[in-house]
């Protein structure tokens, strides 16, 4: 199984040295082990490569404490095998952190404590951006793609942002503090990733089977060029008045 994950990411074209962000349905790919996944990406990725996958925790109890060494994720399964596997490391945010192994983690996460938005300037959703990065959908469809977060940041639409909140934050080292966050709201509305099927075409964004997963990879900077654009003439574009 892990020389089939190898083969179909690489056709996919996840390449040496690669950063990518990877979000997951592991049910969805038909893998009985977490491990074969991690070793596959790692594989492809090279010494050279980065690994990031997100370990949103907004749904933490209580609600505004943070301890990043213990606070679970809330995206999945495969995310949060990552988050607790050796040597992996984890962005310091109460509701946005992302966990990542490879060449570029100093780089990719350790600016992210200086942001009080979610996916601001210095998060690794807007990193992954500048520097020419990937962001892998496996298995999961286009919707669940938190760095559409750092692109709406860009813009500010109308629905994007909620009340401000401060928490209590555990970092690595065990030092507690207190820091104000001004939280993402979409009141009223649901999100709609997927659209960036219209906006995007090979190879900057491309399909194929990971396991028996669907999957997707994007070119992080095609996708906030085209995703900027389309926001700032039609702000509500990815998303849809909810319904009852």
């Amino acid at each position: 199984m892990p020389r089939l994950l190898t083969d179909q990411l690489t056709r996919l074209g996840l390449q040496v040295g690669d950063v990518v962000m990877v979000h997951s349905s592991f049910k969805s790919l038909g893998i009985s082990d977490p491990e074969d996944v991690v070793k596959a990406l790692l594989e492809v990725l090279g010494p050279r490569g980065t690994l990031m996958m997100p370990a949103l925790s907004y749904v933490q109890k209580p609600a505004e404490f943070h301890d990043n060494r213990l606070t679970p994720g809330c995206v999945g399964y495969l995310p949060e095998y990552f988050r607790t596997r050796p040597g992996t490391r984890r962005s310091l945010h109460p509701t946005h952190s992302v966990c990542a192994v490879g060449q570029d983690v100093p780089r990719m996460l350790n600016t992210h404590s200086g942001d009080n938005t979610p996916c601001g300037r210095n998060s690794p959703f807007r990193l992954l951006i500048e520097q020419k990065g990937k962001i892998l959908m496996l298995g999961c469809g286009l919707k669940p793609n938190t760095t559409m977060h750092a692109i709406e940041e860009l813009v500010a639409p109308p629905y994007l942002y909620g009340p401000e909140l401060a928490y209590t934050l555990v970092d690595e080292s065990g030092k507690v503090f207190q820091k104000s966050y001004v939280t993402h709201g979409f009141a009223g509305y649901v999100q709609r990733y997927d659209r960036v099927a219209e906006l995007l075409d090979e190879p900057n964004l491309r399909m194929g089977l990971v396991g028996n997963g669907l999957s997707h990879l994007i070119d992080a900077e095609a996708l906030c060029r085209s995703s900027e654009r389309k926001m700032r003439d039609n702000p509500f574009f990815f998303v849809d008045l909810e319904t009852a």
